[in-house]
């Protein structure tokens, strides 16, 4: 399963879910495709699901209160181990990523 336009590329791969670009949707409804998609992965029940964000140069609030719910729906899920991927190269990441900690104690965070 794969969302692809001119500014972002969202792709799974087994229970990895990669996001790569610019997302600037305007609201949390315009990420409703991106959740469709994050939720597939969730249902499939996989031991760990990593949220691979290495590639994602730009994320707006939107975007942000996008991966907040899905962490706080993960930890409905105490089977499913989770990892969140990032780059220090990707200022935003440094400073937002650690809050996902703070929503799910489980969150395994890796930002090189």
């Amino acid at each position: 399963m794969e969302i692809k336009t001119g500014e972002y590329n969202i792709w799974i791969e087994g229970a990895i879910i990669h996001y790569e670009g610019t997302l600037r949707l305007s609201g949390t409804d315009a990420y409703q495709e991106i959740l469709s998609l994050m939720q597939t992965v969730l249902e499939q029940q996989p031991p760990m699901i990593t949220l691979d964000l290495t590639q994602l140069e730009f994320l707006n609030s939107s975007g942000i209160n996008l991966l907040a719910k899905f962490t706080i729906e993960l930890r409905k899920h105490p089977e499913m181990a989770v990892k969140v991927l990032g780059s220090t190269r990707i200022p935003w990441q440094s400073k937002s990523l650690p809050n996902l900690q703070k929503l799910h104690k489980g969150v395994e965070l890796v930002i090189n």
